[in-house]
């Protein structure tokens, strides 16, 4: 039984509360009662473009069960609108301009400090596969890079294995990632797809979607070629789906979904006209589905905001870390118990791309935009 079933069982009826600690030592240096976390990130894909939040004809069903079993955040924003600055943004708990990295292409500097380091000195195996995009100078953060060379190295003692091969989703060694963890120690994983990023291509899934399931926006001309250029951006979608979906298969088969945190979103809007670069919703708003099943109820939907910012004092605080001063966000975890909680009454995004621009999301603004 989790530490979280043990403490609901002295709660007032119908009342979720967390653990008394997420302290916990074992004599052998384990945290038993510190959550795994799996953090999935898509590239370039749009806040509602799965079915979970409103999409009904592109094909998500992993996403989907994320949110069915999870919470989903109705009104999450990020810091900005183009790739590698949003995830210097969230891997620092800054924003853009405070990141030195505010630009496409700008490294992290090596005097930032990031969520993940705070997570590995606390014990935690902390690993990356997929997409990077945040320069060269905080790659030692990470106690594990994937690719193909990285596992020769990490299993040379071993049999040899046998990893697939890239079909450029840039998800491919994940699994393996995962399954080749640590087994004694809470773990960390940055999972960051290629998916959906441009360029598209035919026949990457079993079952393309056809023009006519494309959903049009209506800033964009209703007309066929902009129906196959959907349809195929959908694949893309669906392709990221499926690996999620081995994600939680193979966290079943270790016996640790319960306890693991999977936070789903993306770094910034579609590759479309007025979405992506934009200050628009469909530039800077995200899907925000958080999966974990020791807390969650699941179903639970909350409208509160919540920033790409708030990610790193949050994923601290599950762990029970001290944020620090660099993190300026807000810590969003209460939400998980109870929805209604509201933990800010703006959101702050700006962008240093094709011009420099900003844009301010009030609570009421925000609501009235609601799934």
């Amino acid at each position: 039984m989790s530490s979280f079933q043990n403490a609901a069982k002295w709660a007032l009826p119908g009342l979720l509360v967390f653990p008394p600690s997420w302290d916990l030592k074992t004599e052998s240096g384990d945290y038993p009662d510190k959550p795994n976390i799996v953090f999935i990130i898509a590239d370039d894909m749009n806040w509602d473009d799965c079915g979970a939040c409103g999409n009904p004809n592109i094909r998500t069903p992993n996403i989907d069960r994320l949110a069915n079993e999870g919470i989903k955040f109705t009104n999450a924003f990020l810091t900005t609108s183009s790739c590698s600055p949003s995830r210097a943004s969230l891997i620092t708990g800054m924003y853009p301009h405070q990141t030195d990295a505010e630009k496409l292409h700008w490294a992290i500097p090596a005097d930032k400090i990031t969520f993940v380091e705070k997570l590995r000195e606390a014990g935690y195996w902390t690993a990356q596969a997929g997409k990077w995009h945040m320069g060269d100078h905080i790659v030692d953060r990470f106690d594990f890079l994937a690719s193909e060379k990285a596992f020769s190295e990490k299993l040379k003692n071993e049999e040899a294995l046998d990893l697939p091969s890239s079909d450029g989703s840039g998800s491919h060694l994940w699994i393996p990632t995962l399954k080749h963890r640590p087994k004694n120690k809470p773990f960390f994983l940055w999972f960051a797809a290629d998916d959906p990023h441009r360029p598209y291509y035919e026949g990457i899934i079993p079952q393309p979607h056809s023009p006519e399931d494309a959903i049009i926006p209506p800033y964009m001309p209703d007309e066929q070629e902009v129906r196959k250029d959907f349809a195929l951006y959908y694949d893309e979608v669906s392709r990221m789906d499926d690996y999620i979906g081995q994600i939680l298969d193979e966290l079943e088969r270790q016996g640790t979904l319960e306890n693991t945190v999977v936070l789903f979103i993306s770094d910034n809007g579609r590759p479309f006209p007025r979405d992506k670069t934009t200050m628009y919703d469909g530039g800077i708003k995200t899907p925000f589905i958080l999966h974990w099943p020791d807390v969650v109820r699941p179903g639970t939907v909350s409208s509160s905001m919540v920033s790409a910012v708030d990610i790193a004092p949050t994923f601290l605080k599950l762990a029970g870390i001290e944020a620090g001063d660099s993190f300026v966000g807000k810590d969003f975890s209460r939400i998980l118990t109870d929805p209604d909680k509201e933990i800010r009454e703006y959101i702050f995004a700006q962008a240093h791309w094709h011009g420099d621009r900003r844009s301010i999301t009030k609570q009421k603004m925000a609501q009235a935009r609601e799934i």
